[in-house]
């Protein structure tokens, strides 16, 4: 293997698959636990009564996890609001969130329609995550440098060699082979954000194909992960392995990484997600036995689909008028169970227990 040289595009970036030991002893037995833990979560999610309930929570959260590690910040509470409310947002790190939370739905989609990671999926995922026209990189001297202007890594450079590395990716997804498909998402990963084939937005992106392939690979059938809680917990860590695949072909210790990371992960949303059943039993016996006339299934899943809603939310779900539900949402701020808030010129209703089991690290 010849001399990697930071300064230098890497358009020697190996295609795939490696030329390593990605089966490793130790990497098969992680591949149990982390399939084990994947599995758990799956089988929970599939046995929910409404398997779709959380998920614009879930994406939410992810979509701000993912941010962060861009150092794109906004508060839970800034982000949920933003979401329902019908005003301009005016944040910039809320916008770009959102964004990215739309390009999740957006893979998502596409999916269904046509099953295959693609180079044009990418380009359409990144253009939604970044709102503008972006393709593959044409401009040349892209570097990566680290926060005291070191450069650590120059990626392939040219569009063909990028779309060159991006088939060759491609080919590697969909090959029907005898590779775990939890090490196979590790080695996706890896190369997608080694071949950074997009002037902004690809550790995003490359993000958003993590969950894309759990869902194409039948490890999850609802990608409901904040797979980027754990990376920025544990960002230092996550950069010097990848950079240990690129410099020493160092490929064990990244795919245990990654591994970890599913398995950790998978545990803490199994464990957030009975939390949030518990919380929305509670609730449910509570209004059942405080406020008999307003209570109903539709009424608690609403309240419980995402931290804030709104009248209009009720009118959609056949709750009741305009006048009936503004009546109920006020009932159950006098009761305790919200609490109101005006934003713009309208008034938004929080389930205050659903954040915080939100924001709680489990």
């Amino acid at each position: 293997m010849e001399k990697f040289d930071r300064k230098v595009p890497y358009n020697n970036l190996p295609l795939l698959p490696p030329l390593a030991d990605i089966e490793t002893k130790k990497i098969l037995r992680k591949t149990i636990s982390a399939g084990r833990a994947l599995a758990q979560l799956n089988g929970t999610l599939l046995n929910l009564p409404n398997p779709t309930l959380f998920l614009d929570t879930i994406y939410l959260q992810e979509a701000k996890a993912s941010s962060e590690v861009e150092n794109i910040i906004t508060t839970n509470d800034e982000l949920y609001k933003s979401f329902i409310a019908e005003r301009k947002i005016e944040n910039a790190a809320t916008k770009e969130v959102l964004s990215y939370k739309q390009a999740l739905w957006l893979g998502l989609e596409e999916l269904k329609e046509r099953p295959f990671i693609t180079t044009n999926l990418c380009i359409k995922i990144v253009q939604c995550i970044k709102q503008n026209n972006a393709s593959i990189r044409k401009t040349l001297g892209t570097t990566l440098s680290n926060p005291n202007g070191e450069i650590i890594y120059t990626p392939p450079s040219g569009e063909d060699t990028i779309r060159e590395k991006l088939a060759n990716l491609e080919k590697f997804i969909h090959k029907n082979d005898t590779v775990d498909p939890l090490i196979k998402m590790a080695i996706i990963h890896y190369q997608f954000e080694a071949i950074h084939p997009f002037a902004d937005g690809n550790g995003r992106t490359g993000r958003i194909l993590l969950l894309l392939y759990l869902k194409l690979s039948g490890l999850l059938s609802t990608p409901a992960l904040y797979l980027s809680e754990y990376i920025i917990k544990n960002k230092k860590e996550y950069y010097h392995l990848l950079r240990n695949v690129t410099e020493k072909n160092e490929w064990e210790n990244y795919i245990l990484y990654m591994l970890d990371m599913i398995e950790i992960t998978a545990s803490k949303g199994l464990q957030r997600l009975n939390k949030i059943t518990q919380a929305m039993e509670e609730t449910a016996i509570e209004i059942k036995n405080k406020l008999p006339k307003i209570y109903s299934k539709d009424l608690i899943e609403i309240l419980f689909r995402l931290p804030y809603t709104k009248r209009q939310h009720l009118i959609d779900e056949k709750i009741g008028n305009l006048k009936t539900v503004g009546n109920y949402l006020i009932a159950l701020e006098d009761n305790g169970f919200l609490k109101s808030e005006k934003v713009g010129k309208e008034k938004l209703y929080l389930n205050y227990r659903l954040l915080k089991i939100l924001e709680d690290n489990v």
